[in-house]
């Protein structure tokens, strides 16, 4: 399974993101692709929703239609209240459910 883990360098949150991730590489057979997003030219090609976006092949599991389009630092709503991050659960669920929807 190919992750993609989208980020900008303005954003520190993409390596709890990626410190995550690479937890789940040991559980899961999933290979992670970064992909740096520079500009804001490239956050609207890419259609970025901020740092750091997660797709699992290809689809944000996590996607906010209603979040806008930028470099930006990205929040998610997790059950400790908001974070940078989603957590190791939560990245954790949303591969399995990628794997069962396959």
């Amino acid at each position: 399974m190919r992750v993609t883990l989208q980020y900008f360098d303005g954003c520190p949150n993409w390596q709890t993101t990626d410190a995550h991730l690479r937890r789940l590489r040991g559980e899961h057979e999933i290979e992670v692709d970064y992909e740096l997003i520079d500009s804001i030219e490239r956050a609207e090609e890419a259609e970025f929703r901020g740092s750091p976006t997660v797709l699992i092949e290809g689809v944000d599991p996590f996607a906010d239609e209603e979040a806008p389009v930028g470099l930006a630092c990205r929040i998610y709503q997790t059950d400790d209240g908001l974070s940078g991050s989603p957590t190791l659960r939560q990245l954790q669920d949303a591969v399995v459910s990628a794997v069962e929807g396959a």
